[in-house]
């Protein structure tokens, strides 16, 4: 599965500081899969960069779609 492929399964996701002071993000999906995935703070803060990244790209790419729309 790729990053721009759709999917339907469905899952929770949990954010969070852990008691030996790392980041967790928790997932938990359908079929009972639980995915802890821990980061130092260094990591946590590459990651918050690029989903802030790709936000802004995807907002980009949705407004353009909108105004082609409107054409």
């Amino acid at each position: 599965m790729g990053i721009d492929k759709q999917s339907d399964i469905a899952a929770n996701i949990q954010i969070g500081p852990t008691d030996s002071g790392m980041v967790r993000i928790y997932i938990e999906a359908d079929g009972g899969i639980e995915l802890p995935l821990d980061f130092d703070a260094e990591e946590a803060e590459e990651i918050a960069e690029e989903l802030r990244a790709a936000a802004e790209v995807a907002r980009e790419m949705a407004s353009g779609a909108k105004s082609k729309k409107k054409r």
